[in-house]
């Protein structure tokens, strides 16, 4: 059993952003903060102050974490990135609206005393001769994960110590976010007082500015009478808050925020379900109608669609039955369809499932596919419009002799470009059907012979091959050429220039897909240049899809073939710079190196080249914590280490830099995902480095000291190629099986009336009762287990000891 926490950010636009350039605009892009710790950067779009961005991410929490921050910022290549403003949202508040939040929020200044992170360890305890205690003692033992106030990259903190109008301060510990005081401040108490508060502050101490605030927290003394005595770890809060003067003209900031919490139980919960669904796709081999699925796609609505579709799409493919699922759909979604111009072109279960079944199974085919076109037009840069109304003979430059192009010019030339990128794709598209994956075969020869057999007349001829064009094309490829930053081709959105070159391929790709140039052209006359060369791809992908389809399941590949091959391998690579170090010390000079990194099942290697025969290795197992290094360290905020175990028990540290804060992320993601079955592993850090005889973090001296922060073993960005994890969609699916029940059951009812049948009288309908109420028995028994649970884990005795933060 499992408690996980995933967190849905969509990052959309922003709108009236302040002017930070001398240009009169800004250069904005996004920062996302879990608690403080930066995880996600958004790309920068130029020069704009309504960016957008339509950027989603979903990010695995412990369910520990409290807040999630949004910093909109401006970037600058000479000085440092400007910050416009942010939004802040608690977890309560998300926890408050299940159904996520969606919309636009104000961004709000940034105020130095509210910008505070981390937590403190004390013990506050009462002290008496006899029974009635008449002192009150605090005793300061150490923090972490403090602000970095100061430009060396850390503090120097202090803790100031306020009860019934007196004050105590600790000493100052120079250059560490991880200070340890382990000092002692006792008071006299007072019963009396009507606000028996005791306030424990932490300061960045200054010599020539004033002190920086740290954060603090609260207690109430009155409600420690009966326990006497508590310790622990505490979370420094903000100061009051203070009214912004800036409130309202800082812009604002479009986002689509969820927060999903979940118990997964152990798969044998899930069992029950997962084979009746199984069971709802094989009977339709049969024959029979295909009841849960059809309930399932009549009761969905077009809010969690896509959601459902999705956790279908990978419940099915880890069961193998992913070809007879989507199966199921085509049928039912040709039922309903009596116009051939409008099947599959609506929103519907089928439409979504075999769009997210793509995004699962083909995204490293659609890399393989697109990934040169993409990376030529990235690098050329070249001008490209085809619109006479949008021509801006500035951008297209000279042709000699300081002749400027005329439209004319431009238009031809634009032409000549177009068409040599779609030649080089549709080439492309036609080499692939060779390395398609199998099962995307497979199911668009199901597509393509069931509209083959729903509409057999010759004037819809050209119906089947649009069908299998709505997805591959339109849904799917088109896409990716016009956003490669959403299907992970490039690292970057495009320029404007470029935006507009990936447009007009996008749209002649459609104009195949559509597979009529006459409606087009209509529409679009500038599209007309592009005529010839979309009438020969619309014959060329015809050839392909011919291909395509005449695919025989010759060999049928096995479960954990079916699940390697759509879904990845937690395989990662690339260049990263590299340091390892045993006992030595770190050198004074830049220590790394660059090396190949590649992480696989068992392990992770690096080596100097790519190919390079001789490389070293890490067996996965043995690694013990995957965490990020201070930035005053090594000069980088986007370093990492990967600590592990040695057979002769020795402790070696690994440290790889990476270009940015994204990189740097996705490279912690994977390895965390990877080591997430391993036994031994840390349950605290050194976050700096040992260097000159002792730790930079918390300044302890002996290298083997405790770490003196707590490891983020839970923190994990999702990705498209992590490998299916069938209890977690299985338990999806129940909650939403669950939300939707009655209105199954209503739909079920409504549809046996429709066909005129008794129950009782029908052996048909008798199959239709046993399977449903058969659903709602498996329901019942897992939302039982999942309030069995929740029970046995409830504290019973609920702490006396109450800590306030203001």
């Amino acid at each position: 059993m499992a408690k996980r926490s995933t967190l849905f950010i969509r990052i959309v636009e922003a709108k009236n952003l302040p002017i930070k350039d001398i240009t009169g605009s800004s250069d904005p892009y996004c920062i996302v903060r879990i608690d403080n710790e930066a995880i996600i950067r958004t790309a920068t779009i130029w020069k704009t102050l309504s960016p957008f961005w339509g950027e989603e991410y979903n990010v695995h929490l412990p369910p520990s974490f409290h807040t999630v921050s949004l910093y909109v910022m401006d970037e600058d290549s000479l000085s440092r990135d400007d910050v416009i403003g942010k939004v802040s949202i608690s977890k309560d508040v998300l926890t408050a609206k299940p159904q996520g939040l969606d919309g636009w929020m104000n961004l709000t200044e940034i105020d130095p005393d509210e910008e505070v992170q981390g937590e403190i360890h004390l013990q506050i305890s009462l002290l008496g001769d006899g029974a009635i205690p008449c002192k009150l003692r605090c005793r300061v033992l150490e923090a972490r994960d403090l602000a970095k106030k100061d430009r060396n990259g850390a503090s120097d903190p202090f803790v100031r110590v306020r009860y019934n109008g007196k004050v105590h301060e600790s000493s100052v510990i120079k250059k560490s976010c991880y200070p340890r005081w382990n000092e002692t401040f006792e008071f006299e108490l007072d019963d009396s007082l009507a606000d028996n508060l005791l306030s424990v502050e932490v300061w960045d101490w200054d010599l020539v500015s004033r002190n920086d605030f740290l954060g603090k927290v609260l207690f109430n003394i009155n409600r420690l009478q009966s326990a006497q005595q508590e310790e622990g770890w505490f979370r420094l809060g903000p100061d009051k808050p203070k009214h912004s003067q800036y409130e309202g003209t800082l812009g604002s900031l479009r986002l689509q925020l969820r927060l999903r919490d979940e118990t997964v139980l152990p798969s044998s919960y899930y069992q029950p379900l997962t084979e009746l669904l199984s069971q709802s796709v094989g009977t339709h081999l049969n024959g029979n109608w295909p009841d849960l699925i059809m309930l399932i796609d009549e009761t969905t609505t077009s809010e969690n669609r896509q959601e459902v579709a999705n956790n279908l799409v990978k419940i099915f493919l880890g069961q193998g039955l992913i070809k007879e699922f989507l199966d199921v759909l085509f049928k039912l979604e040709l039922e309903k369809t009596t116009e051939p111009n409008t099947l599959f072109r609506s929103n519907s279960l089928a439409s979504k499932s075999m769009e997210s079944f793509l995004k699962v199974a083909g995204m490293q085919y659609l890399h393989r596919l697109l990934g040169p076109i993409i990376n030529r037009i990235f690098e050329e840069k070249k001008y490209v419009e085809l619109d006479p109304n949008k021509v801006e003979l500035k951008e297209a430059g000279c042709t000699g002799l300081h002749r400027l192009h005329t439209e004319a010019d431009v238009i031809q030339q634009s032409s000549s470009l177009l068409q040599s990128y779609l030649s080089e794709l549709l080439t492309a598209l036609l080499q692939s059907a060779s390395y398609c994956p199998l099962l995307l075969c497979q199911a668009f020869q199901q597509l393509y012979h069931r509209v083959q057999t729903r509409f057999p007349d010759p004037e819809y001829r050209k119906v089947k091959f649009i069908a299998v064009t709505s997805f591959l094309c339109l849904r799917f490829i088109s896409p990716a050429i016009m956003s490669p930053k959403l299907f992970h081709l490039r690292e970057k959105h495009a320029d404007a220039r470029t935006s507009r070159t990936l447009l007009l391929l996008a749209k002649a790709v459609q104009t195949i897909g559509n597979m009529d140039t006459l409606v087009c052209c209509s529409k679009e006359p500038w599209m007309v240049p592009l005529q010839p060369a979309i009438q020969q791809g619309i014959s060329q992908l015809k050839d392909f899809i011919t291909r395509l389809v005449s695919c025989h399941d010759s060999e049928d590949l096995g479960l954990q073939t079916r699940m390697n091959l759509q879904c990845g391998t937690m395989e990662k690579e690339g260049f990263l710079f590299l340091h390892k170090t045993k006992d030595k010390c770190i050198p004074m000079t830049s220590p790394f190196k660059k090396y190949y990194v590649s992480l696989s099942k068992d392990t992770l290697s690096y080596s100097r080249t790519q190919h390079s025969k001789k490389s070293s290795f890490i067996s996965l197992p043995k690694i013990r914590a995957v965490e990020k290094v201070e930035e005053k360290c090594f000069g980088s905020a986007n370093v990492m280490q990967i600590i592990s175990s040695e057979d002769s028990g020795l402790q070696e540290t690994l440290y790889l830099d990476c270009k940015s804060v994204n990189e740097l992320n996705q490279w912690l993601s994977a390895l965390r995902k990877a080591c997430s079955h391993n036994t031994n592993t840390m349950s605290s850090y050194h976050p700096g480095i040992y260097k000159a005889d002792r730790w930079s973090c918390c300044h302890q001296k002996e290298k083997t000291d405790p770490g003196c922060d707590k490891t983020r073993h839970g923190v994990t960005l999702q990705e498209w190629y992590d490998p299916l994890d069938p209890d977690l969609e299985a338990q999806l699916i129940y909650r939403h099986l669950s939300s939707v029940q009655y209105a199954m059951r209503d739909k079920y009812y409504e549809f046996v009336k429709q066909e005129g049948t008794e129950e009782a009288d029908s052996d048909k309908d008798n199959k239709k009762v046993d399977g449903v109420t058969r659903l709602f028995r498996i329901l019942q028994d897992l939302h039982d287990s999942h309030a069995a649970v929740e029970e046995k884990e409830r504290p019973k005795n609920k702490n006396v000891f109450l800590e306030l933060q203001t």
